[in-house]
């Protein structure tokens, strides 16, 4: 009994690490330092917690856009897509990454374009190429988030490259509670392209990024 106990425990186990393994394996030659990133037209930031006062970045998010801000300032991105919650629990994401980027890191506002209904990873990745027309672009997050992020994109179609985040101040027990997050959400992200599920929010085609882009 304890031997058929195991077994179904350990069959489980496997189960549920297949689509954290998807994750991990697809991205594998598309995940990035700044220094060695490939050059692309867009860079995605994906947003994340807004600070205490709900208007500037918390670390994770400002570490986020220190790094997609260098990618434009090196030459290998010409815009930055910021794509987030604005309506999301701690603050509006998008306009925090905004006012963070256009002010604080001097990157030009006419390069600069905000997804306020990125309400996840595939939805930032999904509306990124139906609404805004990419079909290549850097996505920068964290590298617990990495992986995730260039699967899901890549699979919808986008020629995506990842481009690990500056996690300064990024404690052991942070980076392992979100590396545990980031196992259990794969089997979510999994789901998502599987099903081909719409974006939960549809806006019409917009030529903003491009107008960025070639501006």
């Amino acid at each position: 009994m304890r031997r058929r106990l195991i077994i179904v425990v350990l069959a489980g186990l496997v189960l549920l690490s297949v689509p954290w393994l998807w994750t991990t394996g697809a991205a594998w030659g598309h995940l990035h330092d700044g220094a060695d990133a490939p050059a692309a037209d867009v860079v995605i930031v994906l947003g994340t917690q807004v600070g205490a006062d709900r208007r500037t970045p918390e670390a994770r998010l400002a570490g986020r856009l220190r790094t997609a801000a260098a990618l434009v300032t090196d030459g290998r991105a010409r815009a930055i897509l910021v794509s987030g919650d604005a309506g999301g629990d701690s603050g509006d994401e998008t306009a925090a990454m905004t006012g963070y980027l256009t002010g604080e890191l001097g990157v030009d506002p006419a390069r600069v374009v905000a997804d306020p209904y990125g309400l996840d990873t595939y939805d930032s990745c999904r509306r990124a190429r139906d609404v805004y027309g990419v079909r290549s672009a850097l996505i920068v997050t964290q590298s617990y988030h990495l992986s995730r992020a260039v699967t899901v994109c890549r699979q919808l179609d986008l020629d995506a490259d990842g481009v690990r985040a500056d996690c300064t101040g990024c404690g052991a027990k942070l980076l392992a509670g979100k590396a545990v997050r980031d196992y259990f959400a794969s089997g979510k992200a999994a789901w998502d392209v599987l099903r081909d599920r719409p974006a939960a929010v549809s806006s019409p085609a917009s030529t903003a990024l491009t107008d960025a882009i070639g501006g």
